[in-house]
């Protein structure tokens, strides 16, 4: 039993050693560039120094414009999670639309094809005009940047679903219900998830760059606000927020992908 354990150790040990040795030479070349004469990138030191008050306190709320990273954090997420889940169900249902009729299909894919490559960015003053106000704006680009690998993943897992499957349903005469259910969906099921995995970073993306040009909260507003204070200690604290938040939700897509994929029989 203690060489089972010393060895569980030893293999978890390789595999964080890796990991630590990779941020201690990124922490490394960062102290290095803030160095230079030229530049006012602060060192990694400095950064925690002066940003203190804001890790040790990130739940203060003192207005609208004076509060902590958990209330901006909490604003960005809430944005994301109504984006996401309208892409999520619009883009799901696209998804196995286009791929079961042909001619919603061909009516469909040539607007796709013109929508997609906009960048976030270039939504940002439609938005704006169609609905007049900063949140719901921000809302819709998380939704637009988001919805295009949900529906692509969803028709390439129909299209790709085996013949064979196809014809036990009409075999065993199921109806279209129970043959969506019980052979459509767990086959495409993978690509849906690998779909919504890729949408949720860009949601994440998304809110970040609307938040920055149309709200008065959320992490992509105190970046602004940073920028504009010249803070840079303050904008990289937001960025290691952001990239810890981005993993922690990856993780969590990941989860539940492995999870429902055993529950669907």
């Amino acid at each position: 039993m203690q060489n089972k354990l010393k060895f569980n150790s030893s293999q978890q040990l390789k595999q964080i050693i890796p990991s630590v040795v990779g941020f201690l030479v990124f922490f490394f070349i960062w102290y290095l560039l803030s160095l230079q004469p030229d530049t006012s990138l602060p060192s990694p030191i400095k950064v925690i120094s002066n940003t203190w008050d804001l890790i040790i306190d990130p739940f203060f709320y003192k207005g609208n414009n004076n509060k902590g990273l958990f209330w901006l954090l909490l604003a960005s997420l809430q944005r994301v999670t109504i984006g996401y889940l309208l892409a999520a169900v619009i883009g799901i249902s696209i998804g196995f639309i286009i791929s079961l009729n042909q001619f919603l299909k061909k009516a469909i894919e040539p607007i796709m094809q013109l929508l997609r490559p906009v960048a976030p960015l270039a939504w940002l003053p439609l938005a704006q005009a169609i609905f007049l106000k900063p949140n719901p704006s921000a809302i819709f680009v998380i939704f637009i940047t988001a919805i295009w690998p949900i529906i692509i993943n969803t028709a390439l897992g129909v299209q790709l679903i085996p013949k064979d499957y196809i014809d036990i349903g009409k075999m065993l005469e199921m109806s279209f219900v129970k043959n969506l259910y019980k052979i459509i969906l767990p086959a495409t099921l993978p690509y849906i998830f690998t779909g919504l995995r890729i949408s949720l970073g860009l949601s994440w993306l998304a809110v970040v760059a609307a938040e920055m040009l149309l709200s008065d909260d959320g992490l992509g507003f105190f970046i602004v606000n940073a920028y504009n204070n010249s803070d840079i200690s303050e904008i990289i604290l937001a960025i290691f927020y952001l990239g810890i938040v981005g993993i922690i939700l990856d993780k969590l897509m990941v989860l539940a992908s492995s999870k429902w994929e055993r529950k669907i029989p």
